[in-house]
């Protein structure tokens, strides 16, 4: 992309990366200080008689029981195409392939050998490509022995109202919570759930506009139990939810689908569910094909970055070459050492708010 070399300190304190050419005019979470989230998580309005409050007092529910949860302020996502503003990445520390996936699996049977330096290299990148486009750029706390905490998109959920906190299938991502909670409390941003039931994760989830989710369901990684939950909280705030189901190989729905840019996505039409791309057209969402082979090196797996700007990795070129016919502008930072562990940049990629 020609963005130059990327150069970074890390303040071991507090997590934060800085990118040292850019640092002056987009902070990389660098105070943590919010605008007044007392309006965002008690907004005055009546109270009838009879009828349960709107908000509780748990921190880790602020969701009302019975819907018309207030939308926040200062954070708060409603779709996957809105101007990208605040994104969550996970850590690079102790990344490392793990046999968990499909992916994964075939690049170590074939003798693909890890390189960690290559990743972070790569990871810097990408991190490179998100200030250059104006995004403010948050990472959760490292700890230690979770090799794909890097994952920040499954293991919450933005949504108007606050994260969804995800229930983890592999045990060993289970322990990605405690960073996940780390962060959201420590900036005060309020939680809307945290899902109890089954298994959930996030990168099965996308707002495909306001108001319309699309949520995928392979019984492994997301389980029936979690998907129901998720969607009666969202039918409870009056939102339409899609489901979609499909084979553990293809490990979530982003994946297959992801929406870049408004009423346009990237999908691989070969192995979405039939319902689903049913479902895409009948809303006039235009589809992009990206073929299967592209689509499992993590070619569909993008970020809509708003204002018609998308970010994909380097060797998605069939979608990269669509995206331009369709006057898109691409960042397309290389991350091939880190899509063969079985996640892209989607995967990676936590948006906390959008415009």
């Amino acid at each position: 992309m020609g963005y130059g070399p990327p150069r970074f300190r890390v303040d071991a304190a507090n997590r934060h990366l800085t990118h040292s050419r850019l640092i002056a005019a987009n902070p990389i979470d660098h105070t943590g200080v919010l605008v007044n989230m007392r309006k965002a998580l008690w907004p005055q309005s009546p109270i009838r008689l009879g009828q349960p409050k709107t908000m509780t007092n748990n921190p880790l529910q602020t969701r009302s029981a019975h819907g018309a949860t207030p939308t926040l302020e200062a954070w708060g996502c409603n779709s996957e195409n809105g101007r990208l503003l605040d994104v969550l990445v996970g850590p690079i520390d102790g990344y490392a392939w793990q046999p968990g996936n499909a992916i994964s699996r075939r690049h170590l049977r074939d003798g693909t050998r890890f390189d960690y330096q290559t990743a972070v290299s790569q990871y810097q990148e990408m991190i490179a490509a998100y200030v250059e486009a104006g995004v403010n750029v948050h990472v959760l706390p490292a700890n230690d022995g979770l090799p794909y905490q890097l994952y920040a998109r499954d293991s919450s959920v933005m949504t108007p109202w606050g994260p969804i906190v995800s229930q983890m299938y592999s045990p060993w991502r289970r322990g990605e919570i405690k960073s996940v909670l780390q962060f959201y409390l420590e900036r005060k941003i309020p939680i809307y759930d945290v899902v109890t039931q089954g298994t959930f994760e996030g990168g099965d989830l996308m707002m495909i506009e306001p108001g319309a989710v699309l949520c995928g369901t392979s019984g492994e990684r997301t389980s029936e139990e979690g998907i129901q939950q998720v969607k009666r909280w969202f039918e409870r705030e009056g939102w339409e939810f899609m489901i979609g189901r499909f084979d553990p190989h293809f490990l979530h729905m982003d994946v297959m689908c992801v929406m870049v840019a408004e009423k346009l996505a990237a999908v691989c039409v070969d192995v979405i569910p039939d319902n689903v791309l049913a479902w895409l057209k009948n809303k006039n969402i235009d589809i992009l094909d990206v073929p299967f082979s592209e689509a499992m090196d993590l070619g569909c797996n993008v970020v809509s970055l708003g204002d018609d700007r998308v970010l994909l990795p380097e060797n998605s070129t069939s979608l990269k070459a669509a995206c331009k016919a369709a006057g898109l502008t691409v960042f397309d930072p290389d991350i091939s050492m880190i899509t063969k562990g079985g996640g892209g940049v989607h995967c990676i990629c936590q948006p906390l708010r959008r415009q």
